[in-house]
Protein backbone atom coordinates (compact mmCIF):
# COMPACT_ATOMS: atom_id res chain seq x y z
CA UNK A 1 0.00 0.00 0.00
CA UNK A 2 2.00 3.18 -1.31
CA UNK A 3 -0.05 6.56 -0.48
CA UNK A 4 1.30 9.90 -0.40
CA UNK A 5 4.72 10.16 1.79
CA UNK A 6 5.69 7.13 1.11
CA UNK A 7 10.18 6.59 -0.18
CA UNK A 8 10.05 3.93 -3.52
CA UNK A 9 13.28 2.84 -4.56
CA UNK A 10 13.93 3.35 -8.20
CA UNK A 11 13.94 0.02 -10.40
CA UNK A 12 15.91 1.54 -13.57
CA UNK A 13 18.50 3.43 -14.63
CA UNK A 14 17.67 7.16 -15.36
CA UNK A 15 19.23 8.37 -12.60
CA UNK A 16 16.88 8.47 -9.61
CA UNK A 17 17.51 6.45 -6.99
CA UNK A 18 14.86 7.08 -4.15
CA UNK A 19 11.38 9.49 -5.32
CA UNK A 20 8.73 10.48 -2.80
CA UNK A 21 4.93 9.76 -3.65
CA UNK A 22 2.79 13.00 -3.35
CA UNK A 23 -0.23 11.88 -5.52
CA UNK A 24 -1.91 8.86 -6.18
CA UNK A 25 -3.65 8.72 -9.48
CA UNK A 26 -6.62 7.31 -10.68
CA UNK A 27 -9.51 9.50 -8.48
CA UNK A 28 -9.88 12.48 -6.26
CA UNK A 29 -10.81 10.02 -3.05
CA UNK A 30 -7.73 8.12 -3.92
CA UNK A 31 -5.66 6.76 -1.26
CA UNK A 32 -3.20 3.76 -1.59
CA UNK A 33 -1.78 2.96 -4.70
CA UNK A 34 -0.78 -1.05 -5.52
CA UNK A 35 0.85 -3.08 -8.54
CA UNK A 36 0.70 -1.41 -11.85
CA UNK A 37 -0.56 1.86 -10.52
CA UNK A 38 0.88 5.29 -11.57
CA UNK A 39 2.31 7.94 -8.78
CA UNK A 40 3.24 11.49 -9.19
CA UNK A 41 6.50 11.92 -7.27
CA UNK A 42 9.74 14.08 -6.64
CA UNK A 43 13.30 12.79 -7.21
CA UNK A 44 14.71 12.75 -3.74
CA UNK A 45 17.90 10.85 -4.50
CA UNK A 46 19.65 11.03 -7.11
CA UNK A 47 23.04 9.59 -9.51
CA UNK A 48 25.24 12.84 -10.22
CA UNK A 49 25.06 13.32 -14.33
CA UNK A 50 22.76 11.63 -15.20
CA UNK A 51 18.74 12.22 -17.20
CA UNK A 52 17.25 13.00 -14.01
CA UNK A 53 18.05 15.47 -10.74
CA UNK A 54 17.18 15.77 -7.30
CA UNK A 55 13.41 17.57 -6.73
CA UNK A 56 12.07 16.61 -10.34
CA UNK A 57 8.42 15.98 -10.37
CA UNK A 58 8.13 12.05 -12.65
CA UNK A 59 5.55 9.91 -13.28
CA UNK A 60 5.99 6.08 -11.56
CA UNK A 61 4.33 2.49 -11.82
CA UNK A 62 4.78 0.42 -9.16
CA UNK A 63 6.25 -2.82 -9.97
CA UNK A 64 7.34 -3.66 -6.19
CA UNK A 65 5.34 -3.70 -3.12
CA UNK A 66 5.99 -5.17 0.58
CA UNK A 67 2.30 -5.34 1.38
CA UNK A 68 0.85 -8.73 0.06
CA UNK A 69 -1.09 -8.54 -3.13
CA UNK A 70 -3.54 -10.97 -3.96
CA UNK A 71 -3.55 -12.62 -7.11
CA UNK A 72 -7.03 -13.64 -8.86
CA UNK A 73 -5.69 -17.59 -8.44
CA UNK A 74 -5.80 -16.95 -4.94
CA UNK A 75 -1.97 -16.73 -4.19
CA UNK A 76 -0.12 -13.70 -3.27
CA UNK A 77 2.65 -12.25 -3.92
CA UNK A 78 4.91 -9.87 -1.87
CA UNK A 79 8.45 -8.12 -2.30
CA UNK A 80 11.06 -7.16 0.22
CA UNK A 81 10.67 -3.36 -0.98
CA UNK A 82 8.76 -1.06 -2.25
CA UNK A 83 10.16 -0.04 -6.02
CA UNK A 84 8.77 1.50 -9.01
CA UNK A 85 9.63 2.51 -12.68
CA UNK A 86 9.72 6.32 -13.68
CA UNK A 87 7.37 6.41 -17.41
CA UNK A 88 6.59 8.83 -19.70
CA UNK A 89 3.45 8.07 -21.57
CA UNK A 90 3.11 4.62 -20.33
CA UNK A 91 6.64 3.87 -21.95
CA UNK A 92 9.33 3.83 -18.80
CA UNK A 93 12.40 6.43 -19.50
CA UNK A 94 15.12 4.50 -18.82
CA UNK A 95 16.50 1.78 -20.72
CA UNK A 96 16.77 -0.82 -17.88
CA UNK A 97 14.82 -2.48 -15.41
CA UNK A 98 16.56 -4.13 -12.42
CA UNK A 99 15.39 -6.82 -10.21
CA UNK A 100 12.33 -8.89 -10.15
CA UNK A 101 8.85 -7.25 -11.39
CA UNK A 102 5.45 -8.82 -10.94
CA UNK A 103 3.55 -10.30 -13.45
CA UNK A 104 0.32 -7.78 -13.18
CA UNK A 105 2.22 -5.21 -15.03
CA UNK A 106 1.79 -6.98 -17.73
CA UNK A 107 -1.76 -7.23 -17.66
CA UNK A 108 -2.02 -3.15 -16.82
CA UNK A 109 -0.46 -2.55 -20.10
CA UNK A 110 3.25 -2.08 -19.70
CA UNK A 111 4.73 -4.55 -22.06
CA UNK A 112 7.72 -2.96 -22.36
CA UNK A 113 8.62 -2.72 -19.10
CA UNK A 114 7.97 -6.24 -18.30
CA UNK A 115 10.36 -6.71 -21.58
CA UNK A 116 13.21 -4.87 -19.94
CA UNK A 117 13.05 -6.77 -16.63
CA UNK A 118 15.23 -9.20 -15.93
CA UNK A 119 12.60 -11.46 -13.90
CA UNK A 120 9.02 -11.44 -13.90
CA UNK A 121 7.12 -12.95 -10.86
Amino acid sequence: MIQPRSLLQVADNTGARIIRVFKVLGGTRRRYARLGDIVVASVQVAEPRKMLKKKDVVRAVIVRQRAPFRRKDGSYIRFDDNAAVIVEKMEPKGGRIFGPIAREIRDRGFTKIVSLAEEVL
